[in-house]
This record gives structure tokens, C-alpha cells and sequence, in this order.
């Protein structure tokens, strides 16, 4: 039987065979980083206080743009202080909370987008019940469903790491840490944490994906029955912003499984690289994509500035 004997800590890696180089990739890790948190708290800082924006739909964008802080602020100080100050080390325990809180996070995010769909196709497949439906009470309980998803169905796998002896390297191969990476450097049986997070990818991020896809069929289907072309581009004009969204984060998701599960001759950077595609890219184009595409917080923005510059 395994016993845990080592109490070193995990080792972070940056980007190897660059690491004198890496006080210059921390800048535009900083200021992406930084367009993150500003754009993002921009966001919900508007939904808080703008009561034009206190609807179910505004309710969802607030809970993605907190989604993609809570994100950025997890992996931030580690990956940061890879490349700035070099400080590699983090104990098992602060590797274990930070891998829970990236997983839990990329399941919220998936779980908000498929609230925001479901929002969509009952404004718009049934617009006189979407009062009564979409309460606040309920959409309080759909967020809150969303977050227990997300908070109980990756700790099985997470308590299992920290019950593994760790014997080998304690070598990472990002500059956070991630369940899968993690437990290649467990000296124990991993078939539990192999299985396992098939089973939850394919019954969070493939069902949400299948159903976000079916309620946008069923949408196009009843904007299709509309009459006046212009109340049918009026119509899908409010989803725009939600597909964009759904296409940025799906396919970073698709394209690192991809490189995960198939990629084992593709260079170690481009699987280093499509991690932080996959954490820093959808946090990053969200607020952008919704500050174009959606009138009401366009007008919120410009209430915002006018406020200040009077």
C-alpha cells in the first residue's frame, strides 16, 4: 500500500525554454489580465446599479461576467508569479483548492450559458409567459442549481488527489493547476480520475452544448413563423451576443479536449497555449462582445460616462 512520505510541494512550470524571457510575457499577460478585471467588473458593476438592466437575461450576464472573475482571479497570482517573480512552488493543499475552483468555474460557465439560451427561447417562443416564468425567485434558484453543479459534481475527483501519494516529480506542466495534470503525478491507481471526468464532460459541457444548440432550433423554427423580416432580425438581433459567447467558450473547450485526448505528438506549447486560450479568451472577448452587441448596456455605458462627466 501507498504512503504519502513527501511533503514538497508542486513545482509550476511557465514556458519552457523561455524562462529568460518570461519577465517580457508577463506584460501582456498583465494587461490582458487587467482588461479582464476592468471589463468584467465594468459589467457587473452596471447590471448592479442600472435598474434598466434588472432582468432575468441581465441576472445570467451578471452571474457569467462573476463566472469569469472568480476565473481570473484564481489562476492570476499563480501564473503572475511564475513569470514575474519566478516563485514556482505552491503547497498540495493550495494546488488542490485552485484545481476545484478552475473546474467548478469552466462548469458554471457552461451551466450560465445554457440559462442565458433557455432565457432566449422563452422570450421568444413564449414572450407573454416570460414574466411569469422567468421571476426572480426562480432565476435565483436556476443560479443556484447552477453553482451546486458545478460546486458537488467535481469533488469526487478533487478529494481523491488529495488522497494520493505523490512519490515522483512534483513537476506541473502549466503555471496552474488542473485535475488532469495533477494526477499524472500521483504513484496510484488513477482509473477513478480517468472515468470520472469523461462521464461529467459528457453530462455538463456535450449536454449543455446539445441543449443550447436544440433551444436555438427551436427559436429559429418560431422566428422563421414571424411575418415582418424586420421583427424576425429584431428578434434574432437578441441572440447574437449569446451565440458569440457560446462559440468563444465551446470551442476553446473542443479544441483543448481535442489536444488532450488525441494530441500526444503535438508540441508541448501549443497544448501550454490552448490552456490559457482556453481560461484567458472567453473571460476576455465577453465583455466586448456583450458592450457591442447589446443596445441596453451600450446605453448603460454611455449613462455611466455621462453621470461622471457631469
Amino acid at each position: 500500500m501507498w504512503t504519502n512520505k513527501s511533503a514538497a510541494p508542486f513545482l509550476l512550470t511557465g514556458f519552457l525554454g523561455s524562462e529568460a524571457i518570461h519577465h517580457w510575457i508577463s506584460i501582456p499577460f498583465f494587461i490582458i489580465y487587467l482588461s479582464i478585471l476592468v471589463g468584467n467588473g465594468t459589467l457587473f458593476f452596471l447590471i448592479q446599479n442600472d435598474c434598466s438592466l434588472h432582468e432575468p437575461m441581465y441576472y445570467f450576464l451578471a452571474m457569467l461576467t462573476g463566472t469569469d472573475l472568480g476565473m481570473t482571479l484564481t489562476t492570476m497570482p499563480t501564473v503572475l508569479g511564475v513569470l514575474l517573480l519566478n516563485q514556482r512552488e505552491i503547497a498540495k493543499g493550495a494546488c488542490f483548492v485552485q484545481s476545484y475552483f478552475i473546474h467548478i468555474l469552466a462548469i458554471v460557465e457552461s451551466g450560465v450559458l445554457l440559462a442565458v439560451a433557455y432565457d432566449r427561447f422563452i422570450a421568444i417562443c413564449t414572450p407573454l409567459r416570460y414574466n411569469s416564468i422567468l421571476t426572480n425567485s426562480q432565476v435565483m434558484k436556476v443560479g443556484l442549481g447552477i453553482l451546486m453543479r458545478g460546486f458537488v459534481s467535481i469533488l469526487p475527483p478533487i478529494l481523491q488527489l488529495s488522497w494520493f501519494p505523490y512519490c515522483h516529480s512534483h513537476v506541473l506542466s502549466h503555471a496552474f493547476c488542473l485535475h488532469q495534470d495533477v494526477m499524472k503525478l500521483a504513484c496510484a491507481d488513477i482509473t477513478f480520475n480517468r472515468v470520472y471526468p469523461v462521464i461529467l464532460v459528457a453530462l455538463t459541457y456535450f449536454l449543455d452544448a446539445l441543449i443550447i444548440l436544440f433551444s436555438y432550433i427551436l427559436i429559429l423554427k418560431t422566428v422563421m413563423g414571424i411575418a415582418s423580416a424586420e421583427e424576425q432580425a429584431k428578434a434574432l438581433s437578441t441572440c447574437v451576443s449569446h451565440i458569440s459567447s457560446v462559440l468563444v467558450f465551446y470551442i476553446t473547450v473542443i479544441g483543448l479536449t481535442f489536444i488532450y485526448r488525441f494530441g500526444k505528438h503535438v508540441p508541448h506549447m501549443i497544448h501550454i497555449a490552448m490552456s490559457y486560450v482556453h481560461f484567458l479568451f472567453p473571460p476576455f472577448m465577453n465583455p466586448i462582445i456583450y458592450s457591442i452587441k447589446t443596445k441596453q448596456i451600450q446605453r448603460s455605458i454611455v449613462r455611466l460616462f455621462s453621470a461622471h462627466r457631469a
